[in-house]
Order: C-alpha cells, then sequence, then structure tokens
C-alpha cells in the first residue's frame, strides 16, 4: 500500500511541476498529450485508493464538485476600484499629486488591467483554503472549487518563505484562443441544429470577460474545468510579508508559484510611465488576453500607507483605459450576401488594414439606413473599430479625405435587384432589411431552406449535410424540400464521392423523417419569422397544418405571443401556390401533419396564459418532458425571470442567482410535486 501512495505523491509533484514550468516559466518540458496521460493515471489510482486523495492533488484540477449556492464572505481588505484616467495630461496630474503629498522620489509599478473578473485568493500553510469575486467590494462569493480547475493557480505553494496566512489578488480570464474555440464550436453546432446566422450571433459567446464570469458561476466545476481559464495575480496582501515594497513582493510570489506578468515594469518618473502606455497600445492586440488599459501603482507600502484612500478608491494607484482602436482605410466595393430568409446584407469590402493584431478586410454594414446614414460612398477613407475588439465595424466616414470624384457619384444608391437571381428586391413597412421574395428560385435561399429542412432542430436528417445538398442543387436533383423524398439511389450514384453506402445512409434517413412530430415538421418548412417555440404553440393551437391554413389574421391574433407582422406571414405563406403545392407532395410522402393522437389525449389548457421558468434537476421527469407537459397544456416555457413570469419549477441544484432573482421579483417557486398536481 505504500508503494502506492508513493506513486501518487511523485505523480502529483511531477504533475505540479510541468504545471509551474508551462504556466510560471513560459518553459514546457513535456507535451500536453504526456501530462493529460500522467493525469489520467493519478485519477484512476486516487479512485482505486481514494484514503490517499488530498484536496491539493492535481486531479482536483479537473472538477466535478457540485456547488448548489456560492456563499457569501466578506472580504479582510475590501477590494475598491481604481479611479480612471483617459489621456497624458491626467496622467501628469496624478504624479504631480503624489509630489505635492511630499513624496519626490516615488517609484511606479505599471501593470497591463486585464479585462477578466477579479479574484482574492487566501492561502493558511501554503495552500489555496478560499477563492472569493470582488463582488460589490466588500463581500463576495465563494467559487474555490471553481477556482481550483484553474491550472495557473496553485493549489500548494512552492519553496518557503510565504507568510502563515495571505492574500494575493488577480485577474481570471478566458484567453482570446479559447473564447475563438469556444464559439467556433459553438457555431457549427448551431448551424448543425438549423440556427440561421442571426440567432447563432445571439446565442455565442459576447466578449472574453463576460464569458469568463458566466463560466466561473457555473455549479458544476467540471464544466469550468473545460473552458481553460487562466489567471494572472498582481497584488499581494497580509501580515509579514517578505518586502516592504509591491514589485519585490510579486516577484517573490512569482517564486511561490504564482503565474505574474512578465509585461510588469518598475519605472521612476512619469515620462517612463508615458513610454510604457505608448509601447503597450500597439503590442496589446498581440496578447492571447484581452487588455483595457493600464494599473499604475504605488510601489512602496509605506507610501501607500501614508496616501492613504478616498471613500471609493486609493489614492497611490489609477487606471489608464486606451482607447478602443480605430484605424482609416479605404472601402473598395460594397457587396451583398443572401441569407436563407432572402434577407440582404450589404458588406464593405476594405483595403487590407492592420486592427487590434488581425488584418481587416470586410465590415458589416447591416442595412440600408446605416449606409444612408453614414453617407458612406465607394472610394471613401473610412474610419473602422472593433466593437467589444472582435466584429470590425466602419463608425464614420473621413470627409477631409473624400475627392471630387467621389463626390460626383453622389451617395451610394442600394440595390433594387437580388444579385443572386436578379429579382426585384422588396422591403416591407417596419423592416430594417431589403428582401429577396424569389424564394424559390434564388439558389442562396433555396439551399439554405434544404438546409435548415435537414437540421438537427427539424427533421434531422444528419445525412445530409450542406456540402451534399450543393451537390444535389448543382446537379439539378433539388429545388425545394419535396424534391428530397423522390431522390433514387440509381442517381445519387452518379454524384461524386457518392458512394453506395453513403447513398443508402442519406435515403434511409429521409425516410426516417417521415416519423417526426408535426411540431417540428412546422418548423422546418421554414416559415419566415417561425421559430421553434413559435411553431410548438401553433400546432398545439391547432392541431394540423389544415386548420392553420385556412386561419385568418384575427383568428392567429388570438394565440399568445403572435403578433400581426407573424400573423400576416403565415397567411401570406399559405395562400401562396407554391408552398400549397410543395406540402401537397410532402402529404402524399406521408409526413406528419397533425398531432398524433397521443399529444391530442395530452392536450389541454390547464396551464393557458402560464410561464415557467424550469430551473435544476428533477426526480420523476427530466427537463425535457416537464417543458413538453407545460406545453402540451397550454402553457409557455421561457428561459428568464421577469416580473411577468408565472412559475418558477425548482428543482435540485436551482441556479442561486435565479433562486435571488424570483424571491426579489415575489415570483412563486413551485416543487416538481406541486407541478403535477397543477396538470392532473
Amino acid at each position: 500500500m505504500s508503494e502506492i501512495k508513493k506513486k501518487i505523491e511523485e505523480l502529483s509533484k511531477q504533475l505540479e511541476e510541468h504545471n509551474y514550468n508551462y504556466y510560471v516559466l513560459s518553459n514546457p518540458t513535456i507535451s500536453d498529450y504526456e501530462f493529460d496521460k500522467m493525469l489520467e493515471e493519478l485519477i484512476r489510482l486516487e479512485k482505486e485508493h481514494p484514503e490517499f486523495l488530498r484536496g491539493d492533488s492535481p486531479s482536483q484540477r479537473v472538477g466535478g464538485q457540485i456547488t448548489k449556492e456560492f456563499k457569501s464572505v466578506k472580504h479582510k481588505y475590501p477590494m475598491l476600484s481604481l479611479s480612471n484616467t483617459y489621456n497624458e495630461g491626467e496622467v501628469r496630474d496624478f504624479d504631480e499629486r503624489i509630489r505635492k503629498a511630499g513624496i519626490s522620489d516615488q517609484e511606479y509599478v505599471c501593470e497591463l488591467k486585464y479585462d477578466g473578473v477579479s479574484i482574492s485568493l487566501t492561502y493558511v500553510n501554503g495552500e489555496l483554503v478560499q477563492a472569493v469575486t470582488r463582488g460589490d467590494g466588500e463581500k463576495g462569493d465563494d467559487i474555490t472549487a471553481n477556482v481550483k480547475t484553474i491550472k495557473s493557480i496553485p493549489l500548494k505553494l512552492r519553496g518557503t518563505g510565504f507568510p502563515d496566512e495571505f492574500e494575493i489578488r488577480g485577474e481570471i480570464f478566458m484567453p482570446k484562443k479559447e473564447f475563438l474555440r469556444i464559439n467556433e464550436e459553438m457555431r457549427k453546432q448551431l448551424v448543425e441544429e438549423g440556427y440561421d446566422e442571426e440567432e447563432i450571433v445571439e446565442k455565442q459567446l459576447k466578449n472574453p470577460r463576460n464569458a469568463t464570469s458566466g463560466t466561473l458561476k457555473q455549479q458544476d466545476s467540471k464544466a469550468v474545468a473545460e473552458r481553460k481559464l487562466d489567471c494572472y495575480l498582481y497584488s499581494l496582501l497580509g501580515e509579514n510579508l517578505p518586502h516592504g515594497s509591491h514589485y519585490e513582493n510579486l516577484l517573490e510570489a512569482k517564486k511561490w508559484g504564482f503565474r505574474i506578468s512578465a509585461d510588469m515594469e518598475k519605472v521612476s518618473s512619469v515620462d517612463e510611465i508615458l513610454k510604457y502606455l505608448e509601447k503597450w497600445d500597439k503590442k496589446r492586440h498581440h496578447l492571447d488576453v484581452e487588455t483595457d488599459g493600464v494599473v499604475i501603482k504605488v510601489n512602496s507600502y509605506e507610501h501607500q500607507k501614508f496616501l492613504g484612500f478616498t471613500a471609493k478608491s486609493p489614492r497611490w494607484a489609477i487606471a489608464y483605459k486606451f482607447k478602443a482602436q480605430q484605424v482609416s482605410t479605404v472601402l473598395n466595393e460594397i457587396t451583398y450576401q443572401v441569407g436563407r430568409t432572402g434577407a440582404i446584407t450589404p458588406v464593405a469590402n476594405l483595403k487590407p488594414v492592420q486592427l487590434a493584431g488581425t488584418t481587416v478586410k470586410r465590415a458589416s454594414l447591416h442595412n440600408a439606413d446605416i449606409i444612408e446614414k453614414l453617407d458612406v460612398r465607394l472610394g471613401d477613407t473610412v474610419f473602422v473599430e472593433k466593437g467589444g475588439e472582435i466584429i470590425p465595424k466602419i463608425i464614420a466616414v473621413d470627409l477631409s479625405k473624400r475627392d471630387m470624384f467621389v463626390e460626383s457619384n453622389g451617395p451610394t444608391v442600394y440595390i433594387t435587384h437580388c444579385p443572386e437571381c436578379g429579382e426585384e428586391l422588396v422591403r416591407s413597412e417596419g423592416e430594417a432589411n431589403h428582401y429577396c421574395p424569389n424564394e424559390a428560385g434564388c439558389p442562396p435561399q433555396v439551399k439554405g431552406k434544404i438546409e435548415h429542412y435537414v437540421s438537427r432542430r427539424a427533421m434531422n436528417i444528419d445525412s445530409l449535410g450542406g456540402e451534399t445538398i450543393a451537390q444535389l442543387f448543382g446537379a439539378g436533383l433539388i429545388r425545394n424540400i419535396a424534391d428530397l423524398y423522390e431522390l433514387k439511389k440509381e442517381d445519387l450514384l452518379k454524384l461524386d464521392r457518392m458512394a453506395e453506402k453513403s447513398a443508402n445512409n442519406l435515403l434511409a434517413g429521409i425516410e426516417a423523417s417521415k416519423q417526426v412530430p408535426f411540431e417540428r415538421v412546422l418548423f422546418a418548412i421554414g416559415i419566415r419569422h417561425i421559430g421553434e417555440t413559435t411553431a410548438k404553440k401553433l400546432a398545439h393551437s391547432f392541431k394540423s397544418i389544415d386548420a392553420l391554413s385556412k386561419a385568418s389574421v384575427e383568428t392567429l391574433l388570438e394565440v399568445g405571443d403572435i403578433g400581426e407582422r407573424i400573423a400576416n406571414t403565415i397567411v401570406e405563406f399559405f395562400s401562396n401556390a407554391e408552398h400549397a403545392a410543395i406540402i401537397s407532395r410532402l402529404r402524399l410522402q406521408g409526413l406528419q401533419f397533425e398531432l398524433s393522437e397521443e399529444q391530442m389525449s395530452n392536450a389541454s389548457d390547464k396551464l393557458k396564459d402560464k410561464t415557467f421558468v424550469v430551473s435544476g434537476v428533477f426526480s420523476k421527469f427530466s427537463r425535457d418532458e416537464i417543458k413538453k407537459i407545460i406545453e402540451q397544456n397550454g402553457g409557455k416555457n421561457v428561459g428568464s425571470i421577469s416580473g411577468k413570469t408565472s412559475y418558477v419549477l425548482a428543482g435540485e441544484n436551482m441556479g442561486p442567482e435565479k433562486l435571488k432573482k424570483a424571491e426579489k421579483l415575489g415570483v412563486p417557486i413551485i416543487s416538481e410535486d406541486e407541478f403535477i398536481k397543477m396538470v392532473e
């Protein structure tokens, strides 16, 4: 048994050493694959011999602990905010205030201000015992289990010389490459599930900071571990610190295993501060972490104590905020993209220019109103900015550089005909976008509608991807969704890279889709503005596509959440002869165009006009089953709590933030058993 314990201790020591080499020294000595194999071996041994599992084991970084509620903790030392400055003059004013206080030989420390989530870590006898968010500065949330998954935060310190108890503060962040990786994976998944571009952008992570904050509030620490957060530490607090100055203590902390930014510098004059600001205003975009400024601190603790605090911030430190980077370049061309619904999106094609560390060649112009508002014209010099440091956008035109030739051409005239099929565009009252009405003949629309139809959330024909659809369309085998059901094996085998097995799988997937329930068929056929939730509501309200197709605008408006725009769209869709012909062909193929007998028998209006937020884990039904029961009984599922929410249906491990919000708004919180009684 002692041999097993020795093996576990040796593996733990080696893994922590490799972790230190990677995160603190930036000098990895083994591959990620080798590291993962060692970690798997450690986890296996600890599972077989749990008596040897220690709280500071490297295995704890993979997560798995569930936190039902994040406990509120009062900070021993308040986490105050910093005063912001935005220009050279304000930085000089800060230095002047220090000098006027009688300190003339001051050293400053300049540190990059990372855009993440502030954290305070407490160590006792060299072991991490607590990690607390900033919160309101006086109290924060204990997120220790989640923080233990972050590999750059040591669970046990190295060496000697650290105080018996101290705090160290820093910024947890999501590296840019990790942010981009997660968003790309989300995009692939959402495309596969049939979401359109607007929905995808809405559901993706907005920026690394928000993504970091949301990740750290996950109840399952395993989910936190999967997101590969990182952390830089920048402030040491406590009694008996090794040195009487900030910079020297951080260098000492690095020896203990903390990740301290190598970009921190100690300077002795305001001119050196300004050189640092100028250098990093240019270099920051090449880092793998978002930065929005520089923190400037007085180095001496004695001087910090002498200078003291205002009610909100220390007098010995300021934050210099970088301006959002803008560049100017030439607009070479405006092109127009056609989406699945026929919506036209204008795109600015630019002379390539470096912006925030990337080469920008294109920027969205959104719609005709934006083009008119900016008065942007071909050949103009335009100012481009990255919104949230991610998405490039044109914010203005440099009119001083507009030449006579550009001026004489006059304002940009928005296209009047579809760039793909030549059909005249339409723009309905109240709509921001122009649309191509040729949905049956415009190639991007036809292919886009078929891709939506076969997607996972719709008909779920997973053997039909975008590339195969384009191939079938190019060969003239499909022109609409009904054509899918008339494909022949012999025709498929004539296509490039289409073997017999692939053809069989494709045809089997199409045949299986005939059993997809009506509500998903209704979503799949692609009525504009009809999403998954609205399709369910319409299916359960009208029971069949025949009843829905005959409904008037007035009848549709009686259905909850159906507004005038959607009602008119539905009536227009079913009055179109081409749509009627496609539905007739699909009906002959045996698709489900009415609710099943089981759905009919389960349907009721017991929950009519009631909205539910379902949160947590349940014992009798899964969350999806509960949501289905709500809809079958006339209720509505919503994702977030508001004053209009009727009930919060709470299971085990309900999110603490949802619980607080429900209590604050006075929304009734019911159990699974109470819910079952409502629908019995």
